[in-house]
């Protein structure tokens, strides 16, 4: 299935080729503050699977585990739309809310739930204190 999306002056667009491999949430510190809120709602497809037109400034942030994590924004409105890592096998971050429909999103878990809000209420989903093994 396609979906579509980008940000919100439409400068940079995006077309995934196929359905998200995951959707989590992540409520890393960094995540918060480029988010502008208390987590990020992402979804991660294989990059072969995405074509994107328009250009993205980057901004180069670190992990906690000392990789790079490339943060891909719309150097006009600001909207976050990408998230790379160095060390991905093949896969980007798209910042679901960049979606034009968002109604595939359904989080399997939450990351980084050991900076997590204290008034979120993270459900039932599973929560890992960092990035489980194997992601």
């Amino acid at each position: 299935m396609t979906h579509t999306g980008g940000c919100l002056c439409g400068k940079v667009r995006y077309t995934m080729k196929s359905d998200p491999l995951m959707c989590v949430t992540c409520h890393c510190k960094n995540c918060q503050k480029q988010a502008g809120s208390a987590l990020s709602v992402i979804v991660g497809v294989q990059e072969t699977e995405l074509e994107i037109e328009g250009e993205v400034k980057t901004y180069n942030d670190t992990g906690d585990s000392g990789a790079a994590v490339y943060r891909q924004f719309c150097d006009t409105c600001g909207s976050p739309v990408f998230t790379r890592l160095e060390q991905s096998d093949g896969l980007i971050f798209i910042k679901a809310g960049t979606l034009d429909d968002t109604s595939i999103l359904k989080p399997q878990f939450h990351c980084y739930i050991k900076s997590a809000q204290k008034w979120i209420d993270l459900g039932d989903l599973p929560g890992f204190e960092t990035v489980p093994a194997g992601l």
